[in-house]
């Protein structure tokens, strides 16, 4: 894993908001945690950015406008599910399978750092070691935007 950010592109299927775009990048720190960093860009007046006092149902943050880190240690089938909403709110799930045997692991929470500036919105996660599996990890950055007119357009670096 390096720290370059890479584009993420919208799924086909899906109208991407006009003018935004999306790129992530993930990177292994030196105490065994992972640096994540997303940066949306554009004219974000189309989307449902939930703010600070919107309280969204945290199992389903995946549903709206939200960053999402699959984490799996190398060549399992289990992984680890991270979703962050620009309002502060996250959360995790722990998949036996692709979709399977679901159960939040114990973890601490991420560090976040998040910032909206003329360009559009960045958010930096920190996860601790004690959130990931342990080993080499697989990564799958992706995001998920809700538009006013209710539209979702899901994002990654390959679908």
């Amino acid at each position: 894993m390096t720290a370059d950010r890479h584009a993420l592109l919208c799924h086909p299927d899906a109208e991407p908001p006009a003018g935004v775009g999306v790129a992530a990048s993930a990177t292994r720190t030196a105490d065994g945690g992972l640096q994540l960093d997303y940066r949306l860009r554009g004219d974000l007046s189309g989307l449902i950015l939930p703010t600070a006092e919107t309280v969204l149902p945290s199992e389903r943050l995946w549903a709206y406008t939200c960053l999402e880190a699959f984490v799996a240690a190398a060549g399992d089938v289990a992984y680890r599910e991270f979703n962050f909403a620009p309002n502060g709110q996250w959360h995790r799930f722990a998949f036996s399978a692709y979709r399977q045997g679901v159960t939040p692991p114990p973890a601490p929470a991420p560090q976040r750092d998040l910032v909206r500036d003329a360009d559009g919105l960045r958010l930096g996660v920190r996860l601790a070691a004690a959130a990931l599996p342990a080993g080499p990890l697989q990564v799958g950055l992706t995001a998920v935007l809700l538009d006013r007119a209710g539209r979702h357009s899901y994002w990654a670096l390959r679908h």
